[in-house]
Parts: structure tokens; C-alpha cells; sequence
């Protein structure tokens, strides 16, 4: 009995001659999802106004590689277009029932039956990771910068540096004015006196206006109360106004007024009488002062001469009133006269005595002088620095 032939494939396979049934589809529901949450609008925050400027940031250029390969030509090939190989096109013949399939392509030897299942094949290495980009440095935010090189704080700076320079050098100035002027002032002034002074300056103007005008408008003076020339035990306290210091044919300048308390203690005048007066000198042993009679008491031993301070015509002298001894008066009062006429003569500059009084400690003159010419060296070598 001849077998009819069979559809090419595995029996049973679907195809016109042995249609199947398919069972019937049906339509799977969505699983139920819960409700979405309601969404919101994000919105870009404001930039801040004193926010640095942004800067964008590009990628890096590639490193530097071979050079790329030409391009190929972009125009026709010169030869005819290839073709497919004869018979590529055409369909395969229809296989037979029966006949044998393609031949497949040759694989790995199956393993020997019982052994060792073979080695499983190397997996090909994983390709190297790209090359990282190199960090491009963040460049750092640029600084506000002010309206211009000179803002009101720095201008207010530099107006207190300045002031505080020109006040330091003018106080500077004046120090020095004013040591320069001591040095002057004191030499001359113990050179007069012949005694340790001190000196100060009016500060209405400022003492290195006065002394760069020569102008002084104010010094005080005062001694150290040893001596006044030849008077012993004798203070002065002085004040000089309106001195120039213009140098002119016969002076160095003017004083407009002088004024003086000269302070002259009883030990003073004690010691003044002992040395001056010849041969009754080293007899007085003391002299006592009466503030209510105006009276100086010389005591030698038990003789005593009463005297009292009077000015006359601008000279401080020592009228004697009573002598209790051998003394005649008038030998008294010529001795007297002598030693008031020498203290009288070396006084400087015009100055006379205005007024005297008797105290309790010794005997207070009050002495001044006007418009008083400074001499010059030849005149009276104490000047001779001005």
C-alpha cells in the first residue's frame, strides 16, 4: 500500500491542510491603582541682587588623538555596480517530503557519554571604562567692586591721617621752639640774676607763631630765691609782655613792660649788711622785722639800728630812724646809702622800684619797667645770645 505524501514539517503541524481551533481570548483588566496626589508648580527662586554672576560651564576638548583617516571618495565608483552573484536572487527549490534538510552548521563535538562535562567557554573581557574628563577648576566668584578707587570712607580716612600728621608735626614744631627758646631765655635770664631760673610761655598764640615772628607775648620768670645779684637771700618773680625782637643800630629789640616782686627774707638782709658793710659788718647778729611800724631792727649785741624801707624817685632805700650805741647816724645812714645805691644801679633794662612793704619774714618790693630797650652784647654781655 504506497503511503500519500506528507506536508513538508513536523506531523501535526497547522497549515491549510490541518487547521486548528484557537480557544477563545478574553480581555484582562488593569489592576486599580490609587489616585495620583494633585501636583505642584515649582517655580525658580528670585536671584538675590548682590548674587555673584554665573558662569556656564562647557565641556572640556577631547585629548589630542591620530589624526583622522581620509575620507572616501564621494564620487561614483568608476566599474559597473556589483551585482548579485547568479542565482542569488532566485528562491530556493521546494524541498521534497522526505529529503533531507540543510545542512547545519558544524558545532563542538558532543561530550563522550559517561565523562566529564567539558570546560564552559571564557566570556570575552568587559570593555575599559571610558577616560574620565578632566575636572575643569571652579573659578571663584568676582568681587563687587565699589564705585571708584575713592568712597566717602575712604576719603574720611584720609582726611584724619592727614589732620593727625600736620597736628603731629606743628606739636613736633613747637616742642622744639619752645626748647630752643628755654635755652635762650634761661641763659640770659641766670646770667642777670645770678641764680637758677625758671621760664614759661603764654600760649595765646601758639608759642612757635611767636617765636617764628619774633613776637612774645607773654614770659614769666622766676628765681630760685639764693640771691638777685648782690642781695642775698633775695626772689624774684618776673613777668615780661610785647617783647620784639628786632635788631636795630643800638638794640636788640623792646620789652613793652616788665613787672617784678622781688622778696628780700631778714636772713637775707642779714647777710647782705654783714658782707657790704665795712668794719661794723661782723658785728650784727640778727635782724627783726616790726609789719605794724614798717621798720627793719638791725641787732649788734646790745646796739640796734632802727630803719625803715622808703622808695625814692624809683630806688628801694633804707632810711635810718634811731642807732642805740657808739654809731654816729650819719655814718650809719652813708653806709647805708652806699649798699641801696650799688643794689639800685645793677638792676637792667629801666627797672625802678614802685612800691615796698614790710612783712612779718623780711621786706616785699614791687619793681616795673615801660618800653625798655634790649641791649646789645657791647652794652651788657648777658644779651649777647638774643
Amino acid at each position: 500500500m504506497t503511503t500519500p505524501p506528507q506536508p513538508p514539517g513536523p506531523p501535526g503541524r497547522q497549515g491549510p491542510d490541518n487547521p486548528h481551533d484557537d480557544p477563545a481570548t478574553r480581555r484582562l483588566r488593569r489592576p486599580e491603582q490609587p489616585p495620583e496626589p494633585p501636583t505642584e508648580q515649582l517655580r525658580s527662586r528670585r536671584r538675590p541682587p548682590d548674587a555673584a554672576p554665573t558662569e556656564r560651564f562647557r565641556p572640556s576638548p577631547p585629548p589630542p588623538g591620530p589624526p583622522p583617516s581620509a575620507p572616501p571618495p564621494s564620487g561614483p565608483p568608476a566599474g559597473p555596480p556589483p551585482g548579485p552573484p547568479p542565482g542569488a536572487g532566485a528562491p530556493p527549490p521546494p524541498s521534497r517530503p522526505g529529503a533531507p534538510g540543510p545542512p547545519r552548521p558544524a558545532g563542538p563535538p558532543p561530550p563522550p557519554a559517561g565523562g566529564p562535562p567539558p570546560p564552559p567557554a571564557k566570556a570575552p573581557p568587559p570593555p575599559p571604562p571610558p577616560p574620565a574628563a578632566p575636572e575643569t577648576p571652579t573659578p571663584a566668584p568676582k568681587k563687587r567692586r565699589g564705585r571708584g578707587f575713592l568712597n566717602r570712607q575712604s576719603i574720611i580716612l584720609i582726611a584724619v591721617i592727614i589732620v593727625a600728621l600736620l597736628a603731629g608735626g606743628l606739636a613736633g614744631a613747637e616742642l622744639y621752639a619752645r626748647h630752643r627758646a628755654d635755652d635762650v631765655l634761661i641763659d640770659v635770664a641766670e646770667c642777670v640774676v645770678r641764680d637758677g631760673v625758671t621760664i614759661s610761655y603764654g600760649v595765646n598764640p601758639p608759642f612757635l607763631w611767636q617765636h617764628i615772628a619774633g613776637h612774645y607775648t607773654n614770659i614769666s620768670v622766676e628765681t630760685a630765691g639764693h640771691n638777685v645779684q648782690d642781695a642775698d637771700g633775695m626772689t624774684a618773680d618776673v613777668t615780661v609782655s610785647d617783647v620784639r625782637l628786632q635788631d636795630t643800630g643800638d638794640s636788640k629789640g623792646t620789652i613793652g613792660e616788665l613787672t617784678a616782686t622781688l622778696t628780700w627774707k631778714s636772713s637775707g638782709i642779714k647777710e647782705t649788711l654783714a658782707e657790704n658793710l665795712p668794719d661794723v659788718g661782723n658785728l650784727i647778729t640778727g635782724v627783726r622785722t616790726d609789719p605794724a611800724a614798717g621798720t627793719l631792727i638791725v641787732d649788734a649785741g646790745e646796739n640796734s639800728v632802727t630803719a625803715k624801707p622808703v622808695v625814692t624817685d624809683g630806688d628801694l632805700n633804707l632810711e635810718v630812724l634811731d642807732v642805740t650805741g657808739p654809731l654816729p647816724k650819719d655814718a650809719v645812714q652813708a653806709a647805708l646809702n652806699d649798699l641801696t645805691k650799688k643794689l639800685n644801679d645793677n638792676y637792667p633794662l629801666g627797672i625802678h622800684a614802685d612800691s615796698v612793704e614790710v612783712t612779718d619774714t623780711g621786706v616785699v618790693g614791687k619793681f616795673s619797667s615801660q618800653d625798655a630797650s634790649i641791649p646789645k652784647e657791647d652794652d651788657n654781655p648777658c644779651f649777647a645770645r638774643l
